[in-house]
């Protein structure tokens, strides 16, 4: 196997010594490497700050019904190599602790703050180890992710809790930008700390309606049901969530699909780029108050919906994944008017992209604004046209081949100079390299079946890693399969996930006016909420709606139209 004889193993066994437990290589360039708890930070900054792998995201897992306690895998790409590397420790429930890596490797942050709060064991040495997923109120001691909570568990909130906020300079003020945002319409808060229009620091806080959809996964839904709720992970990469996971099981499960379905999978994961890098850039241009060019280029986009409506039925959300292929087809008879939208979009997108550099106005809104520099990108773990917006050609399409990719040959767009402009320029040149991609996908596509039949069972106990690259960057998931028909563990790590990590580095020493577009300038998804904070401005108090209200309320507003 790859990394078992290529001298990784024997590095990592030689620095672990004793913390050693065991490896194993259950496919081909993916190792993990079980270690003593105490092995796993000397080897999380071996593997990331010397070897050069890439920090994805970490899997928490509670195994005390295989009598294995609390597993924390932190999971590292091998860009080079095309794979992967876990280094895998088990913790004691009665000492539920381990060391934090975040002090070698700053990327995996929120990752460790998320299995402090959905698993319950602290990440010891953590700099920031405030609550990350859990409400403020969420009573402690209550962990989601294990396996002894109900998936629908409503636990009443703790009432002296108290809003966990990080403190200004001195001298510094607060300016609040949210939990509602303005202009992306969704739930996050970023309090800035400016002096004067500067600003001089700032502190996140998202995650306002976590949805549970990895709880679904392992206790209520089957390995056929889960890519049709991953699918919604995210209103416009849902194909790729559903990819993701399809081929994260198929992986763990040695499913091969028939190759028809692979170029399908990429046709559709490249439609869903073009149609994404067409709504950014007019999100983007509002931001700014380029209200031509979002009318423009959501004109542009607006006959590519059309297309996926006819190709799967529905504009967004398409159904089509399963678990061994896909149950739709791209029919030949569909092929010229596939090609005739292409062509109109990529003619149209063409004019666009000729005439954004000579708007001046434009220029000094884009240039210079929200920089983020290579070392600062690459110790933060920023994906998609983020990182390539500052010099590194990362792209899961070419460093870690899937689908029909191999066939399609995808070039890497990237820029080296790190702000909104480079961020914006990758993605334009993504859009002509799709739509590329997409006529030599038809034009090659082979015939055969859409999916591979799967006779028995899936055994418990298989892993699997899944890498898509997405419009914002790629989407990670990992499953480990279980019983009764359904994995044991699915954790999901979405782009947005590890570029808002970058925020606080883009937004300092920045003017304040910038904010917004370097924010909309990673292409942030945030979840929907389900909550609504009201202000009463004569008595100067506030009140949280519950769901339960704000429905009754809707209900009642409706019957009285009525």
């Amino acid at each position: 196997m790859y990394f078992s004889n290529n001298g990784l193993l024997a590095g990592i066994k030689q620095r672990a010594g004793r913390g050693f437990i065991e490896s194993r290589e259950p496919v081909d360039r993916t190792l993990y490497v079980r270690l003593d708890k105490e092995a796993i930070v000397p080897m999380a900054d071996y593997l990331f700050n010397q070897v050069g792998a890439r920090f994805l995201i970490t899997a928490g897992t509670d195994r005390r019904q295989a009598h294995r306690g609390y597993e924390i895998n932190h999971i590292f790409a091998m860009d080079e190599d095309h794979g992967y590397v876990c280094l895998v420790a088990e913790v004691d429930p009665n000492d539920a602790k381990i060391q934090s890596i975040t002090p070698v490797v700053p990327g995996a942050g929120w990752s460790e703050r998320e299995f402090q709060d959905l698993i319950g064991v602290e990440a010891e040495g953590h700099p920031d180890p405030r609550r990350l997923v859990l409400a403020d109120d969420w009573p402690a001691g209550v962990h989601p992710l294990r396996r002894d909570v109900a998936y629908d568990l409503k636990p009443p909130a703790d009432e002296g809790a108290r809003v966990q906020l990080k403190e200004p300079p001195p001298g510094a003020t607060v300016l609040p930008i949210g939990p509602f945002f303005p202009v992306l319409e969704e739930p996050a808060q970023l309090r800035l700390f400016v002096d004067g229009e500067r600003v001089v620091g700032c502190d996140y806080r998202g995650f306002y309606n976590h949805r549970g959809i990895e709880k679904l996964g392992d206790t209520v839904l089957n390995y056929n049901e889960i890519p049709f709720i991953a699918e919604r992970i995210c209103g416009i990469c849902g194909f790729i969530h559903s990819s993701c996971y399809c081929q994260a099981v198929e992986v763990a499960a040695g499913i091969e699909p028939p190759p028809r379905a692979r170029y399908i999978r990429s046709l559709m994961l490249e439609i869903e780029r073009v149609h994404s890098h067409l709504l950014w850039l007019g999100i983007a241009t509002h931001i700014i108050g380029f209200d031509t060019l979002l009318m423009q280029s959501w004109r542009i986009r607006e006959p590519i919906m059309w297309l996926c409506e006819q190709i799967a039925g529905n504009r967004k959300t398409y159904g089509m994944n399963i678990i061994g292929g896909v149950r739709r087809d791209i029919p030949k008879e569909l092929h010229p008017k596939v090609l005739d939208v292409l062509d109109k979009i990529e003619k149209e997108t063409l004019a666009v992209a000729d005439a954004l550099p000579g708007d001046s106005t434009l220029m000094l809104r884009l240039k210079d604004v929200g920089p983020l520099t290579y070392e600062h990108a690459r110790a933060m773990c920023a994906v998609g046209p983020t990182v390539r917006g500052s010099g590194h050609p990362r792209d899961a399409r070419v460093d870690h081949p899937y689908a029909a990719y191999p066939e399609l040959e995808p070039k890497v767009c990237y820029h080296d100079e790190g702000d909104v402009l480079a961020r914006t320029l990758v993605r334009v040149e993504e859009t002509f390299e799709s739509i590329r991609q997409i006529r030599k996908g038809l034009a090659e596509m082979p015939e055969g079946p859409l999916v591979t039949p799967i006779e028995d069972e899936i055994p418990a106990g298989l892993e699997g890693i899944s890498m898509v690259e997405a419009p914002r960057g790629e989407a990670i998931h990992y499953v480990l399969t279980g019983d009764n028909n359904r994995p044991e563990r699915w954790r999901v790590r979405a782009p947005t996930y590890p570029n808002l990590q970058c925020i606080p580095a883009m937004v300092q020493d920045q003017e304040i006016a910038d904010v917004p577009i370097t924010l909309g300038s990673i292409d942030p998804c945030f979840s929907c909420t389900e909550r609504v904070e009201v202000v009463d401005v004569e008595r100067a108090q506030t009140r949280v709606y519950s769901n339960d209200e704000l429905l009754a309320l809707s209900r009642g507003k409706s019957e009285r139209r009525s």
